[in-house]
């Protein structure tokens, strides 16, 4: 299970910061149209405060009309007289591509400084997230903790995630699973469906805390129900297999449905396996092939080799082999060793391709190599009768032994000829 609660979608993450500004902003003014009129009044007079929220206003549409040339207009003048959170706001407009601003990383990184120096804690976290992945600047993980780390101690939840993240996986500072678990906990109970999904991946998998299978789905759980996506896969995964609750197939494949529409590849594989295997409902080979389609779109190396498998073998879709090399590829260059395997198969038997036997070879070493047992016993075969490789009896027999350990019958016999022979 991916419990990974990271802002994987970083543009998703800009806009929840967007929706945090407007909480603040209507909690102070009710969001009235009076109040807007008087913010205009007082905006107009140049007042920092007032000249954001009437920014707010035009670019979420809030008591007027959307009208994003004057949200800009606000928002700029705003962060020139310093308004921090203005500056913040600027600084995502510029992130998120606007029809007015267009994306500019350089100037949305230029401003968020500006807020994150100020003291802002949202600005702080966002620059964080720009020096985690070169947005408008060089990667600087160790300036991306740092900045993560002040917006954290200022209370900020995503930044705390994101502390937690750091420190879980050693990220600009030493690894430190029990700091990640407390952060994931603060987060969690301030109600941050990431960080309550991350509070339950530590809990299935022992990370900083005891290993907890019922504490996971708890706060999985939570986090489902908040909609976040990785945890909807998540907690389809714990009803599908009974992991800290009761076996319950038919909830597994209503979360993997969430999870699938939330845009989640994970959860787009999980519900192809469901209509292919009839897990939670009926079994339905074109929908099988529909959200493995989804999810191999969202690079799931999974999901792209059951495309090749489909396209190979016309299960809930035209053969078409060609196709079914394309996503053998695909899954192959993502790392995953059975699409290696597979792709070695296309090129030896010439499947959607010519035939040739040196890029089989090559493609049943990478897959052999990351373990996979019948690509092992296929590299034997490639070593004993010189198969895109010289022949060499003494490698053969070193990779039909491994294929055999992991449990290849065939290897096995094999071998034993092989030794037989060679004793004769």
């Amino acid at each position: 299970m991916d419990g990974m609660g990271t802002q994987k979608d970083k543009k998703k993450a800009f806009k929840w910061f967007l929706k945090s500004e407007s909480k603040q902003l209507i909690t102070q003014n009710k969001g009235e149209r009076k109040e807007f009129e008087k913010n205009l009044k007082l905006a107009i007079a140049n007042d920092s405060k007032a000249q954001n929220y009437v920014g707010y206003c035009y670019n979420n549409g809030k008591v007027t009309n959307k009208n994003e040339t004057k949200a800009l207009k606000w928002y700029l003048k705003s962060a020139e007289n310093g308004n921090a959170m203005a500056q913040c706001n600027l600084g995502i407009s510029y992130l998120l591509n606007n029809k007015i601003t267009n994306k500019n990383d350089k100037k949305a990184f230029e401003w968020l400084l500006k807020s994150a120096i100020s003291g802002y804690t949202n600005g702080q976290c966002i620059l964080g997230i720009c020096y985690n992945h070169g947005i408008g600047t060089d990667v600087n993980e160790k300036k991306a903790f740092e900045w993560y780390l002040k917006s954290a101690e200022n209370g900020n939840i995503i930044a705390q995630v994101n502390l937690g993240l750091c420190y879980r996986n050693g990220i600009g500072t030493n690894k430190n699973e029990k700091k990640a678990f407390d952060l994931f906990l603060k987060s969690a109970i301030a109600g941050y469906a990431d960080g309550q999904c991350n509070l339950g991946f530590c809990y299935m998998n022992g990370v900083g805390t005891d290993k907890n299978e019922k504490e996971s789905f708890k706060w999985y759980l939570k986090s489902a129900e908040n909609r976040n996506e990785i945890a909807q896969n998540n907690l389809g995964n714990c009803y599908q297999y009974g992991i800290g609750t009761d076996k319950n197939d038919t909830k597994a494949f209503e979360w993997y449905m969430k999870s699938a529409n939330a845009g989640c590849a994970n959860g787009q594989y999980n519900l192809g396996i469901c209509y292919r295997n009839g897990v939670g409902t009926e079994k339905d080979k074109v929908k099988a092939f529909e959200w493995s389609m989804k999810s191999a779109e969202n690079e799931h190396d999974k999901a792209q080799n059951y495309l090749g498998y489909c396209y190979k073998n016309g299960i809930g879709v035209s053969k078409n082999e060609m196709k079914a090399l394309v996503w053998f590829m695909k899954s192959a260059e993502n790392g995953y060793a059975m699409a290696q395997c597979n792709l070695g198969i296309c090129y030896k038997k010439g499947i959607g391709t010519d035939k040739d036997e040196v890029k089989a070879f090559k493609w049943y070493l990478k897959s052999a190599e990351n373990g996979y047992a019948l690509a092992q016993f296929y590299i034997g075969e490639c070593y004993y009768d010189g198969i895109g490789i010289d022949r060499n009896i003494h490698k053969a027999i070193d990779w039909y032994e491994k294929a055999a350990n992991n449990g290849i019958k065939e290897a096995k016999s094999i071998l034993n000829n092989i030794l037989s022979d060679i004793q004769d």
